[in-house]
Order: C-alpha cells, then sequence, then structure tokens
C-alpha cells in the first residue's frame, strides 16, 4: 500500500467536518483549555507558508491538551473591516463585503487544507452585523459610564449624574478631561440639557473631542501611529499631515496603573510586557505651573526633574499646542505660523526619532520664573509633542541633552546647576550623582531631597504639585473610512444621543461611491438613507430630516481594532443573539489559556484588548479582568528573495556573478521563475513586466543566475511560497512538520522549499513502519525492550517539547524514533500505536488513517496521551568494552548487578578470550563494574 498523502488528507478533513470532531461544548466534566489565535485579516492574496506558522503551534497544543482529556475550545475567525477591501471597492466599484467575502472564501480553502483543529461552529467575522451589535453595544457601555478614581473602576454615569445633582463636582475624584469648571448642585440643575451633556461628555469613557490626528489625505482618513512608516501611510506611501479635527476618542489613560499593574499578573513575553510598559510610561514628578508675562495665560507642564527648575533657561511648547497663537507676538507671527505649516508634514513618531534635525522658532512672548520671576523665553520646538504630557516642557540644557542641543543651536543660555559636572560639551544626567548648585534654597541637595522640597515649596505657592503622569493617550477612536462598524450615535442640536440598544445593529448603509464627499465629509456623507427616526426607531432618508424626530447619523466609523478588542469572548458563545455571550459560558471558560500572535500587536491590539476587558470586568460582564493567561509570540517565516542586475541607464541585466565592478540596480524578480540552482527563466522574466520584454541578458556560462537575500516573506518582494501547492506537492503534515522543524518558534527563519523533502521522507517512512505492499503489518507482538526503550524516551521528550514549546526538537525525536523502530523491525501495536497518537498533534492526517487502519473506528483526538513509564530507560545490563593490554577487542553485554568475579569469571570463559589468550594465563583482569574489563597478558 502506497502513502497517498493527497487521498487520505482528503479523507480526513472531509471527516473531521462532517463529525464537528472539534466542536467544544459549553459544559463539561472535563477541565477547560481555551487556545486562541490572533484571528486573520483576509486578504486578497491568501495565504503563504509564512502565515500558517502560529496556527500550526497553537493546533499541535490544542491536540495535545485534548489527548490529555481536556475540553478544548480552538476557534477561528476573520477580522474582516479595514481598509485594503475599501481601497479595492474604491479603485473598481466593488462593494466591500463582496470583496471581503470572496477573499474568506479563499482563507477558509487554505485553512481546511493544513487540517487545523477548529471549532467552526463557533466562527465570527468584525464585519457581520450579528458580530459588531455587540460591539456597538459595548461602545454604549463605554459612553454610559465614567471612571470613578476612588473605587478605581468604571460606574454608570447615572451614578455621576446623582453626585452632580446632590453636590456637584467639587468632591467628584474622576478621570475627566483637564479644563473642567467647578459647579455646585443647583448651578447644574440650572444648566440647560445642551449644556449638562457637553459637562457630562468631558466625563465620559468615551467621547467627542478636538483631536490631534493624523490625517492621510489621498486616503481620506486619519491613521493610528502604527499605520505610519517613515512619515507616509504604511499602505499606498501617501503623504500624512498631523490636523486638528473632531474625534470619538476611548479614555483608556482611566486604566494606565491597572494596565500597568495588570502585567505583573500574566505570563506574557518580557519584551512585550516591557513594549506596553514603555507605552504607558509611567513616571512621577511634579506638575507646574509658569506665568506668561503680560498674559492672563499659564503653561502647565509636567517634569519628572522638578529639582532642577533653577536650570531652566527657556520654554518649549509643541507646535500645535493652544497657546502657541494666543501668545505669539505679531512680530513673530508670520516665522511661528510657517514653523507650524512645516511641522504638520511630519508625523509624531519621525519627530521622535530624527534627533539630529534641530527646528524651532522664537513666539516672542516669555514666561515668569515661578521662584526667581525672572523672564523665560518661549519657543515652540518640533521635538516637543502636543500628545505628550501637557505639550510644554521646561527646558534644561544643562540637564537634558535634546534641550541642550536646541540652545546650543539657538545661542540660549546654559546654566550650570550641577555641582561639579562639566557640560561644556554635552548635558549632565545622571540624577543619581546629581547635587544641586546655583539654585537657591535647593543648593547642596540630592536628587531625591531637592525633589521633595521643590515640590513643597512649589505648593506654597500654589504653582505645583507632587505628580504622577502617564504616556498613554486617549485613543482616537473615530475613521474617515466606509468599511467599519457604524456607530449607534445620532445627533440633536449638535449632542450626540446613543440609540438603544434594542434597535441594533446600527448597518452600514450602501453608498454610490466609496470616497469623501466633496465637501470632505467621510464616505458615509454619501449615502441618502442615513438618518435616525426617533418615533419608529428605523433608519431613514436624509431628506426626511427634520430636527423634531429625525436625526443625522454619524458619519465617522470605527477603528479596526474595535472588533479586535473582544472577539475572545465571543467565540465562548459566538450564536447568542440575545447577548454578547451568556454568563455560563463567561463563566466556564473564563479567558484564553493559551494566545498565539505576532508581537507587532504589543501596544496596539493587546492594550486596546486588555482596556475593553477591564471595563466589562468593571460593569459585571466578565468574570475576569485579564482575557489571555499566556501568550506566545511566534517569528517570522522569512523568503528567500531573488535579484536580477541591471546595468544603470541601460536595458541590460548581468548574471549574478558578473556584476563586479559594475554600476547595477538589483531588481526583485518573481521566485516562481527560478530554479532550485538560482537559474532565471529568462522568458518567463521578460514576459512578467513589459518593460523588460526587449531586455538583454549577459549570461554566465549559458545561464543566468539571480542573486539571492533573506527577507521578511511578501508580495512585494516576489518571494511568496503558496501553502497550496506545498499541500499538493508534499500534503499539509509535511508542511506542518516543516514549519515547525525549520527552528523555534518564537524566532525568525528563512524557508527554503527543498528542505520539505527530509520531513516528507520521514512520512513514508513513518508509513512503512505500518504497512508494506501486502497491508498493515502490525502485530500483537510482545514489544522488544529496545523498542519499549525508544518508545517511552520519546514519549518523555515530545511531552517535554510540547510543554515548553520546543516543537521544532520533537519533529527531530520522531525522526530517531522511526529510525531506531524500523532498525528494530518493530511490529508490535503496544508501541506502535502510542507513537502515533504522540506524532498526530503535529502529523494528524497520518496518524487519523493509520489509527483507523489499527481497527479504530473514532478519531485519534479521542485517544489518551501515553503515559512515560520510567522503568522502561533504566539499564538492566551493560555493554563491556573488552581490552587486551589496553586495546579493545569485542564486547559483551553482562547484568549490570553482576558481582567483580561473575564478570571475571564470564569473560574470561568466553571463546573470543580465548581466542586472543591462545592459552596464556593471563597476569592480571582489571574490572571497573559498569565500565570496562581490561586483561593484561
Amino acid at each position: 500500500m502506497k502513502y497517498d498523502f493527497n487521498q487520505i488528507e482528503k479523507k480526513w478533513q472531509e471527516y473531521w467536518a462532517k463529525n464537528q470532531t472539534f466542536k467544544a461544548e459549553n459544559h463539561s466534566d472535563k477541565p477547560k483549555y481555551y487556545v486562541l489565535d490572533m484571528f486573520p485579516y483576509p486578504s486578497g492574496a491568501g495565504l503563504h507558508v509564512g502565515h500558517p506558522l502560529g496556527y500550526i503551534a497553537s493546533d499541535i497544543y490544542a491536540r495535545y491538551k485534548r489527548h490529555q482529556g481536556f475540553n478544548v475550545l480552538h476557534p477561528q475567525g476573520y477580522d474582516s473591516f479595514g481598509l485594503p477591501a475599501e481601497q479595492y471597492a474604491i479603485q473598481t466599484g466593488q462593494h466591500p463585503a463582496i470583496t471581503t467575502e470572496t477573499n474568506i472564501a479563499t482563507y477558509r480553502r487554505q485553512l481546511d487544507q493544513i487540517g487545523f483543529s477548529f471549532d467552526w461552529s463557533r466562527e465570527v467575522r468584525t464585519s457581520d452585523p450579528s458580530y459588531y451589535k455587540w460591539t456597538q453595544w459595548i461602545f454604549i457601555q463605554l459612553f454610559n459610564s465614567w471612571y470613578n478614581n476612588e473605587a478605581e473602576k468604571a460606574e454608570d454615569i447615572s451614578e455621576l449624574i446623582n453626585i452632580f445633582e446632590a453636590e456637584g463636582n467639587a468632591n467628584v475624584n474622576a478621570v475627566c478631561d483637564d479644563a473642567v469648571e467647578t459647579f455646585t448642585a443647583e448651578e447644574w440643575k440650572a444648566f440647560s440639557s445642551k449644556e449638562q451633556q457637553e459637562i457630562l461628555l468631558q466625563y465620559r469613557l468615551t467621547y467627542l473631542a478636538e483631536t490631534e490626528v493624523n490625517w492621510c489625505p489621498a486616503l481620506g482618513t486619519v491613521l493610528a501611529n502604527d499605520e505610519i512608516v517613515n512619515g507616509v501611510s504604511e499602505r499606498g506611501g501617501h503623504p500624512v499631515v498631523r490636523k486638528k479635527m473632531t474625534q470619538w476618542s476611548m479614555r483608556i489613560s482611566a486604566y494606565a496603573e491597572r494596565l500597568l499593574q495588570g502585567l505583573n499578573t500574566i505570563d506574557w513575553t518580557d519584551s512585550l510586557k516591557e513594549s506596553q510598559r514603555n507605552w504607558i510610561g509611567k513616571s512621577v514628578g511634579a506638575a507646574v505651573t509658569f506665568n506668561v508675562k503680560n498674559h492672563d495665560e499659564v503653561i502647565e507642564v509636567f517634569t519628572t526633574r522638578p529639582d532642577t527648575i533653577f536650570g531652566v533657561s527657556f520654554m518649549t511648547l509643541a507646535p500645535e499646542h493652544d497657546l502657541v497663537s494666543k501668545i505669539t507676538t505679531p512680530e513673530q507671527k508670520a516665522e511661528v505660523e510657517a514653523y507650524i505649516e512645516a511641522t504638520a508634514k511630519r508625523s509624531e513618531r519621525e519627530r521622535m526619532a530624527d534627533v539630529k534635525t534641530i527646528t524651532g522658532a522664537f513666539t516672542g512672548a516669555y514666561a515668569e520664573h515661578p521662584f526667581t520671576k525672572e523672564p523665560i523665553p518661549v519657543w515652540i520646538g518640533d521635538y516637543v509633542l502636543a500628545g505628550y504630557g501637557t505639550g510644554a516642557v521646561m527646558s534644561v540644557p544643562c540637564g537634558d541633552q535634546r534641550d541642550y542641543d536646541f540652545a546650543k543651536h539657538f545661542n540660549i543660555e546654559i546654566p550650570n546647576i550641577f555641582e561639579g559636572a562639566d557640560i561644556s560639551e554635552e548635558a549632565f544626567a545622571d540624577k543619581e550623582k546629581t547635587i544641586i548648585a546655583n539654585s537657591d534654597f535647593l543648593n547642596g541637595l540630592n536628587y531625591k531631597k531637592a525633589t521633595k522640597r521643590v515640590i513643597f515649596e512649589l505648593e506654597q505657592l500654589g504653582q505645583g504639585i507632587g505628580k504622577t503622569n502617564y504616556r498613554l493617550r486617549d485613543a482616537v477612536f473615530s475613521r474617515q473610512r466606509y468599511w467599519g462598524e457604524p456607530f449607534p450615535v445620532y445627533y440633536v442640536d449638535g449632542m450626540p444621543q446613543m440609540i438603544d440598544a434594542a434597535h441594533l445593529p446600527i448597518q452600514l448603509p450602501e453608498v454610490e461611491k466609496y470616497l469623501p464627499t466633496e465637501t470632505g465629509e467621510p464616505p458615509l456623507g454619501n449615502a441618502t438613507v442615513w438618518a435616525w427616526n426617533t418615533e419608529t426607531n428605523k433608519v431613514v432618508s436624509n431628506e426626511l430630516i427634520d430636527h423634531k424626530t429625525i436625526f443625522p447619523l454619524e458619519l465617522n466609523t470605527m477603528p479596526g481594532w474595535a472588533g479586535s478588542s473582544w472577539y475572545f469572548n465571543r467565540y465562548m458563545d459566538a450564536n447568542n443573539t440575545e447577548a454578547f455571550a451568556s454568563q455560563e459560558a463567561l463563566n466556564y471558560w473564563k479567558d484564553v489559556d493559551l494566545y498565539i500572535g505576532g508581537s507587532e500587536h504589543a501596544t496596539g491590539h493587546l492594550l486596546y484588548a486588555r482596556f475593553w476587558q477591564k471595563f466589562l470586568f468593571d460593569k459585571g460582564v466578565v468574570p475576569v479582568d485579564e482575557f489571555a493567561k499566556k501568550l506566545i509570540n511566534q517569528g517570522m517565516i522569512l523568503g528567500t528573495s531573488a535579484f536580477v542586475y541591471r546595468v544603470e541607464g541601460e536595458n541590460k541585466f548581468l548574471s549574478k556573478g558578473l556584476i563586479e565592478g559594475q554600476k547595477v540596480q538589483p531588481i526583485h524578480a518573481d521566485v516562481a521563475f527560478v530554479n532550485a540552482s538560482d537559474e532565471l527563466d529568462i522568458e518567463a522574466f521578460k514576459n512578467w513586466r513589459e518593460e523588460f520584454k526587449d531586455a538583454e541578458f549577459v549570461l554566465e556560462d549559458g545561464v543566468y543566475k539571480v542573486g539571492r537575500e533573506v527577507e521578511k516573506m511578501s508580495k512585494s518582494k516576489y518571494n511568496v511560497v503558496n501553502p497550496d501547492q506545498i499541500c499538493i506537492d508534499y500534503g499539509a503534515d509535511s508542511l506542518r512538520l516543516y514549519e515547525m522543524f525549520l527552528g523555534p518558534l518564537e524566532q525568525y527563519k528563512p524557508w527554503n522549499t527543498a528542505g520539505i523533502t527530509g520531513v516528507h521522507g520521514f512520512l513514508k517512512k513513518l508509513w512503512k513502519l505500518y504497512v508494506d505492499d501486502n497491508g498493515l503489518k502490525v502485530t500483537d507482538s510482545e514489544p522488544s525492550k529496545d523498542s519499549l526503550k525508544t518508545l517511552h524516551k520519546t514519549i518523555k521528550k515530545v511531552q517535554e517539547d510540547i510543554e515548553n514549546f520546543s516543537f521544532n526538537t520533537s519533529v527531530s525525536t520522531f525522526m530517531i524514533a522511526v529510525n531506531e523502530l524500523t532498525a528494530q523491525k518493530c511490529t508490535s501495536k503496544a508501541v506502535l500505536e502510542q507513537l502515533l497518537v504522540l506524532i498526530s498533534p503535529y502529523a494528524p492526517h497520518i496518524a487519523e488513517e493509520l489509527w483507523s487502519q489499527l481497527g479504530y473506528n473514532e478519531s485519534i483526538s479521542t485517544a489518551a496521551f501515553p503515559k512515560f513509564d520510567e522503568s522502561h530507560l533504566v539499564e538492566s545490563s551493560k555493554n563491556y568494552p573488552i581490552s587486551f593490554n589496553g586495546k579493545m577487542r569485542f564486547t559483551l553485554e553482562l547484568p549490570l548487578d553482576m558481582s567483580k568475579e561473575d564478570i571475571e569469571k564470564t569473560v574470561l570463559a568466553h571463546e573470543k578470550t580465548q581466542e586472543q589468550l591462545q592459552g596464556r594465563t593471563p597476569k592480571k583482569v582489571i574490572v571497573v563494574p559498569g565500565k570496562i574489563v581490561n586483561i593484561v597478558g
């Protein structure tokens, strides 16, 4: 019987689907285990071989836990809202839903082909109205909540209103906007409805505010920082500018400390935790107020070094700071405005990274030092960000290098306030070695004592307080896109109103085109049926808007991270139409036991998801406040790109060996045109791109050799390997084993298709261990001691490897085991059926087929994981080297518990010893039990 992997894999994939083999129940006597992958965005290109890496690892672990007797939840779905489908819709006019559906069909076919043990009955799609109904519901809960600092949790907005009605807001300790004015209960009651709503927006956990955003005119939308690379949009490479817009925001900053502390309770990688800690950016220092001379305005700064306050020689504001337009003098206005316009073209990330370019402009205004009352010039500089701290810094050039460089560049005074420090070449920033000088009442104090004293003095003046600050900014939640979750919001008199949850979902309307309107409104501004009737609770035509019962709906949509911030909870009860998920399901599954995904989501998805989970916990919706106990970041499979070399200024290509000393431009060639010997199919390459049709190719030894380089696997680099062809040529089990065999899960590793033949050969050898030309050759014979030893050392190693996520070394262990069992001519069912269970998480199709041939009717996934028995590894005998005058002549296996005397007698009586001695009597026999026998003769 031949190993027909294509037929075997098709058969078992159909069996799993028909029998719903991997369907999890929401109640079971078994312990639960929840294994989750970060769900994919279904792009038009489908999967390449790099994508399944994490899925294979999680699938191995999910299958292993089933063998161990767990009720395993291993779901999959699609993060199906997003910009690529919208961009395609803009180009072609095709509705993003159609594009998305087509892409999902491709992904599903590819995922099924690789044999994952997903519970597809729980599939979610973030673009499905039955799913985003609950994303809208969560948004409403956030809108109707505020953060009570006293209780350290989110509470219902009605409780805040009760406080306002009873005593005003003077004693409310809440996370809120900075500029909230104090009012009494009587004043609150006297406010108009609109005024009350405006005040409440300053406290709500999701709120409307004018915010600095990254605006991409070409894409017509706001972009998150991680969607911008080198100052341009990641998608399309379009320019991005900073712009003020009224946006929905999420008050994630309320959860900064809890997000920080929660990291201590979860088993996530240290590097990922550190990324989140840095992003949250907790710092302890002081808030200081500087009065602006000849103005009623004040400059608020936060500093972690209040001890250096006497070293302030200028102030620097972010160019976008609200005060800039108010305090700039007429003489400086033109220069300042030109500088602001230039800065708007640079992203925050670009400004933070560029430490070499020093730019700025003087406002003409001066602040007043809180203690000396001396005037301090106020500058603007793009190294200060509006979104960080207060958007203003007290610049101490002797103690901060960027301030030092700025002062040197603009010839600003650099007073030295550090005893014994040389600041002639650079700033002195070692706070632990700081002794303050030239600072009035701080002279002679170290950093800690000076900090304490200056905060006390500032508080006495009413110009500062000790404060803990966080770098974490509130998250902008609006996108000027069509293909996203609609907000459940309509507007009355310009104020946002929530649509009652009973009328959700509010579904995306049809639009004629997916671009912003001619007046610059988001694409939903093109919808003709996009108004809310408060009497019928239905979406109606815009022409009916009358501001009495029919009102305009929100034109923005939610960002991509909205749906991905809670999807792990929906999987617990994915088909529930009455609730987010039932309490029974939530209490049973609780949280994700193992989460696998890319480290690139450290400060985006994973931070937002933790924020929403903590909020939902506060509201009593979910039972735990961290959604994933353990998280592993898989590395990346890299592609081996191919390069051709065009002579500069000519349509001529030189083979790789001929380029030395030549001026050539390397150009990516599709790896599909290159064979295993790095030879280019010139005709295929010429036909690929019109510009190369008439190119000249200079060959070496009659062929054109390409250059090779390992890079990220990507369509743009033409180095993508399609898993479909791998599965056709070698089978899904070979693909699964090879991806694990490439190296440790968390590392980056290059793909080389030629290497897959090794694991494919192993699977053929495994097949032959069970089956020959006459069929199954497994017997009920007693296993040999050697076969049991091979089996149990394999059980021990594979279990350790899986528990440690060292899947690559398991594959090596399987190869060794199959080689040993083949050499032992093992046919014992007692050994071979246990070996199949060990291999089945890695190569499930071949394992299922051989399992059924062994006579089992149930899937191998129901079999118990083999138990390791140490007794089979305990050596009972020793293969002694028998030496004559120090030279080994033969070996002899003897029991380990044999006495020294008996070893000597047995060796001397052996026929090979008699041959060596030829009748001579040895002078002595040296016996070291358990090691050697040496006959000196």
